[in-house]
């Protein structure tokens, strides 16, 4: 768990997020997260041009063992949705920092200020 991508931020939620151009920001699961879920069998993606809240929930992931509900790190719309993930949902275990679920354009980034930095996160899971 040592090699956290440094350059997102982390929710206590297990999504990391990256700001891009333009106020939008890629959401995806941890490496953490898809690791306690185990194999991923289903996503179930947000809807393209949902108005979301900070910390709303808006797409769930499934796997073998579980489902477990994805939130928004920040307030805005979804403007993008990883539609290979429906027929693909494992590429997320395979590759879960280079895998992004669904994209906010943010409101405001303010509130990614909420989020953890990878050491944070880091002490987090070893919890």
């Amino acid at each position: 768990m040592s090699n956290l991508p440094k350059n997102v931020k982390y929710a206590l939620s297990h999504e990391w997020a990256s700001v891009e151009d333009d106020n939008i920001v890629r959401v995806g699961i941890t490496d953490f997260a898809q690791e306690q879920l185990g194999d991923l069998v289903y996503i179930e993606l947000p809807d393209l041009g949902r108005k979301v809240k900070a910390q709303e929930q808006c797409a769930v992931v499934e796997s073998v063992k579980t489902a477990s509900d994805l939130f928004s790190p920040v307030a805005g719309e979804i403007v993008a949705v990883n539609s290979a993930l429906v027929d693909e949902p494992e590429q997320v275990n395979d590759n879960p920092y280079n895998t992004w679920i669904f994209c906010v354009k943010a409101d405001d980034l303010s509130g990614l200020d909420q989020l953890l930095d990878a050491d944070a996160y880091q002490l987090l899971i070893e919890q």
